[in-house]
C-alpha cells in the first residue's frame, strides 16, 4: 500500500472512531498565569453547571449537573428540548452552545430538524423557543450577542442565521442561509471567530475550512474556503485573539491566524498528537493551552500555545490525560479552571487544569444514555 493509500485508510478509520459518539492571545501579558494566581482561583472558583444533550429519538434533552467548586459533578436533571434527537452520534462539535453571558443555552434536534432555546435559571432552564434549523440534521450551533448560527449537514448541508431576541425567541435572518464548499463534504462544527466578524466550519470529508464574513445585519457572505494543513479537520476554538487552534481526526493539531480579509495562515502545521481520532478541541480562556479529545487513543491530548499561535505537545507521547476509549467531547468551565470530557460509555470526566497545563482528576459522574453528544459547561 502507497503512503497516499495509507493516510487516507488511517482518516477514514479514524473519522469513524469520531462518528461514535476560544484561540491563542498575542500579547505576553495575556498569559502572566503564576502558579500562585492559578491556585488561588481555583480555591475561589465559583459553583456552575454542565450540560450534555441526550439526543434520544424518542425524545431529547438537556441533562443538567451541578458543578461544584471544586469541580466535581453531580447530577441534577434532564429538561426536555420539545424535539428529537438522532439517536446516534452526529460526528460534530458544538451541538450545545451558551451564549456569551450565559443567560441562554441553545441545543440542536437531529431528529426533528430544528433548535431549541433556553433561558438558564438559578432553578435550571426554561425551554423559550424552538424553531426550523433552515436545513436538515442540524449538528452544531455558535451564537454570538443576538446571533446564532445553525450547521445543517443534511442534504447538501448549509448554515443558517437567527437573531435571538431579548425574551430568548429565535428568529430566522431572512438572507442567511449559505451552502458549503460543496455536498457531501461532512461538516463537523460551525463556530463565530471572538468579535463575532467571521464564521468557520471545518469539513471532514474534503478537509476544508470554510470562513464567512458577517455583516452588520448578521447575514453571512459566501464563503471563502481554505485547504486544512492536516487530514480531517474536525472540531476547533478559539480565545479573544483571532488565532484558531484545529483538531484532525487524522491525528494531529494545527493552528491559523485570521487576516482582516478572512484569509488563514497556518502557525502550526500538523502536529502529531500520537494517538488516534483527535475529534473534539477547545482552548483555555488566557490561550495558553489547548486540548483534543481522542476517540481511538482514550486520551486527552494538551498542547502549549506559544506568542505566535505555534503548538507542541505538553506530553511528548500525547497523552496529558488516559481516559475511557471512544470519549467524545470536550467543555470548559467559564473561567477555564475545570476541564469536561464526554467518556465512550457516556460518563462524564473532569479535570482540573494546573498551571503548567497538566490535569489533575476532579472526579467522574454516572452514565446518561448511549446517543449522548455534546458537551458544554460554565
Amino acid at each position: 500500500m502507497n503512503t497516499i493509500a495509507a493516510l487516507s485508510t488511517l482518516a477514514v478509520v479514524a473519522l469513524a472512531a469520531c462518528a461514535q459518539e476560544r484561540g491563542v492571545t498575542g500579547l505576553a501579558a495575556d498569559r502572566a498565569v503564576t502558579v500562585e494566581a492559578s491556585s488561588a482561583a481555583v480555591a475561589a472558583d465559583a459553583p456552575g453547571a454542565v450540560y450534555a444533550l441526550t439526543n434520544q429519538a424518542s425524545g431529547n434533552a438537556v441533562a443538567i449537573f451541578a458543578r461544584g467548586a471544586d469541580g466535581s459533578l453531580s447530577w441534577s436533571s434532564n429538561v426536555f428540548t420539545g424535539g428529537t434527537g438522532a439517536g446516534s452520534g452526529l460526528g460534530s462539535q458544538g451541538a450545545l452552545a451558551l451564549s456569551d453571558d450565559g443567560r441562554w443555552l441553545f441545543a440542536v434536534n437531529a431528529g426533528s430538524n430544528d433548535v431549541s432555546a433556553f433561558q438558564v435559571t438559578p432553578g435550571g432552564l426554561a425551554l423559550t423557543s424552538r424553531v426550523s434549523s433552515g436545513g436538515v440534521r442540524p449538528i452544531s450551533l455558535s451564537v454570538h450577542g443576538n446571533l446564532l448560527y445553525v450547521l445543517n449537514a443534511g442534504g447538501d448541508g448549509n448554515i443558517s442565521g437567527f437573531s435571538v431576541g431579548a425574551d430568548g425567541a429565535l428568529t430566522r435572518i431572512a438572507g442567511s442561509t449559505r451552502g458549503l464548499s460543496g455536498s457531501s463534504v461532512g461538516p463537523a462544527q460551525v463556530s463565530f471567530s471572538p468579535n463575532g466578524d467571521w464564521l468557520i466550519v471545518t469539513e471532514k470529508t474534503t478537509s476544508r475550512l470554510d470562513v464567512y464574513a458577517v455583516g452588520s445585519d448578521g447575514v453571512a457572505s459566501a464563503a471563502i474556503t481554505t485547504p486544512s494543513a492536516g487530514g480531517t479537520p474536525f472540531g476547533f476554538a478559539f480565545s479573544h485573539r483571532d488565532e484558531l487552534f484545529v483538531s484532525e481526526a487524522a491525528g494531529s493539531a494545527s493552528s491559523y491566524v485570521i487576516g482582516g480579509n478572512g484569509a488563514l495562515t497556518v502557525a502550526s502545521g500538523t502536529v502529531l498528537t500520537h494517538q488516534g481520532a483527535p475529534c473534539w478541541a477547545v482552548v483555555t480562556q488566557n490561550g495558553k493551552f489547548g486540548y483534543t479529545a481522542n476517540a481511538q487513543g482514550g486520551s486527552i491530548s494538551g498542547f502549549a500555545i506559544a506568542n505566535d499561535g505555534t503548538i507542541r505537545l505538553i506530553d511528548a507521547d500525547g497523552r496529558t490525560a488516559v481516559v475511557g476509549g471512544g470519549n467524545i467531547d470536550l467543555a470548559l468551565s467559564g473561567n477555564s479552571r475545570y476541564l469536561y470530557e464526554l467518556d465512550g460509555d457516556r460518563s462524564i470526566s473532569g479535570f482540573r487544569i494546573e498551571a503548567d497545563g497538566h490535569l489533575t482528576s476532579a472526579g467522574r459522574s454516572g452514565t446518561l444514555p448511549a446517543s449522548t453528544v455534546g458537551l458544554v459547561a460554565r
